[in-house]
């Protein structure tokens, strides 16, 4: 096979120009209780923040009870243990606004433990919200009657300032179908994902991540719905702790550069892996919705899917992010990831779409690396300058807050998901990717050029290094 240069691809996108991104409106935050020394609070960038959480995880221990990124401030809020007078001057000295909370982290743990025993029910996800300091308790449409009754006295069970149990819009699911990017013929039909993010795998081969119910339901991939395999799947991890596949191209001299194609011939170079944080603005690029952005609303997530092996089964599913960004059906495995070029998660699955809204569950890309051993980067593989190489990588396994904070229940309605994340002008928030651009009068055909453009894209990088 000649040389190819894969490139991360996305129909019907807008493109990201040369302007600052526009960002959405900052999510008003819940604490009321927010202490003086707020005002004396280091103004940060959501990467600075997370980064500081983490320290002060480690370094306040058990006072430590999550903390979340304040995007209008730009300040981190860390939640201390009620009392623990030497944990909020740490915390305030470090640069923080701090405020004191009733829960602590191992109480909130141990409720998360008791829905897991009592309430693993499909249609069901959790996760801790610091900015409430409770867990948040969804359930979809298909959670009804007697299962809608147990969770419910679980809940309840936990006690009144512990958990808020709301209802889903939509259906959880994985995203699998209906996507345009990566392709594999099984048994009955396509299977359709998105690329996440290019790597390099721990033997220096070319190799790139996408969600692991992909992995595991094909084993060969394809860039074209009816080309041959380009891909073989080497690791694959579904359900349980995480979701994600590590996928080796098949050709050793495969070209991966660490950027995300963008559309209309513009791409985001992806420079480190970076852990998420509540409240933090996320973008995530999928090939059926293409960009859409949001706020992170949890880490940490569990998410119980109905098993699409077994009628009667479920696939949970632990340490997932979760955003109010949209996604549907063939955005697994896309990318999730921050304007500076931090790449942060692999869309794993959800409810809602990107008409009327919804929220999303991402796998973290820290703990996928960790977890394969791979680094970000082509490792020396593709043309130098391309991108960034593994030693740009964040730290794995050092999610900030992982565990301690969430925030299930913070979805944003359809008007707070940007249907059309463009430079320069403002998008209809009720627009699917790619239906809108600027104030909403393009025509239908513009959304066919930006499609054309990133086909003619792709193309044009294998070709450029072989092509067929």
């Amino acid at each position: 096979m000649p040389k190819r240069k894969a490139a991360i691809a996305a129909g019907g996108v807008v493109a990201l120009g040369a302007a600052a991104l526009l960002l959405p409106n900052a999510m008003a935050s819940q604490d009321k209780d927010a202490t003086a020394a707020a005002g004396t609070a280091k103004t940060l960038k959501a990467t600075d923040a997370s980064t500081l959480s983490a320290q002060l995880q480690k370094q306040l221990g058990t006072a430590f009870a999550g903390a979340y990124y304040e995007n209008g401030k730009q300040q981190l809020v860390v939640n201390v243990a009620r009392g623990d007078q030497n944990a909020m001057a740490r915390a305030q000295q470090a640069g923080a606004a701090v405020r004191e909370v009733d829960n602590s982290t191992s109480e909130l743990k141990a409720a998360a433990q008791t829905l897991r025993t009592k309430a693993t029910i499909p249609g069901t996800a959790w996760a801790v919200d610091p900015r409430t300091n409770k867990v948040i308790v969804s359930a979809d449409s298909t959670v009804t009657g007697a299962k809608w009754d147990r969770l419910e006295s679980t809940v309840d069970g936990l006690g009144a300032n512990m958990a808020t149990l709301r209802k889903s819009s939509g259906t959880f699911k994985t995203f699998v179908s209906g996507g345009d990017a990566i392709f594999s013929q099984v048994e009955g039909g396509n299977v359709r994902c998105s690329l996440g993010f290019n790597v390099t795998a721990s033997d220096g081969s070319p190799a790139f991540l996408t969600a692991g119910h992909c992995g595991v339901a094909a084993k060969e991939w394809s860039d074209s719905q009816t080309g041959q395999p380009i891909a073989t799947v080497d690791q694959a991890n579904f359900p349980g702790a995480g979701d994600f596949s590590l996928v080796k191209y098949d050709d050793p001299a495969t070209e991966a550069p660490s950027e995300v194609n963008a559309g209309n011939g513009q791409t985001v170079q992806i420079t480190q892996a970076e852990d998420a944080t509540v409240g933090s603005t996320v973008f995530r690029m999928g090939s059926t919705t293409g960009l859409h952005n949001g706020q992170v609303t949890g880490l940490d997530a569990t998410v119980n899917f109905q098993s699409e092996t077994d009628p009667n089964g479920v696939d949970t599913v632990t340490g997932l992010i979760q955003t109010n960004v949209c996604a549907e059906p063939g955005d697994s495995g896309g990318s999730l990831f921050t304007q500076d070029g931090g790449a942060v998660g692999l869309t794993s699955g959800g409810s809602g779409d990107c008409t009327s809204g919804g929220e999303t569950f991402f796998q973290p890309v820290t703990t996928a690396l960790a977890a394969t051993g791979a680094t970000l980067g082509d490792g020396g593989q593709a043309g130098a300058g391309d991108q960034g190489t593994g030693d740009d990588q964040a730290g794995a396994g050092d999610e900030a807050g992982a565990g301690d904070q969430a925030g299930a229940g913070d979805e944003a309605g359809a008007g707070d998901q940007a249907g059309g994340d463009e430079v320069g002008g403002s998008a209809d928030p009720s627009a699917a990717a790619g239906d809108q651009a600027g104030a909403g009068d393009q025509a239908a055909d513009d959304q066919g050029a930006a499609q054309d453009d990133t086909a003619r894209h792709h193309k044009s990088r294998h070709h450029h290094s072989g092509g067929n």
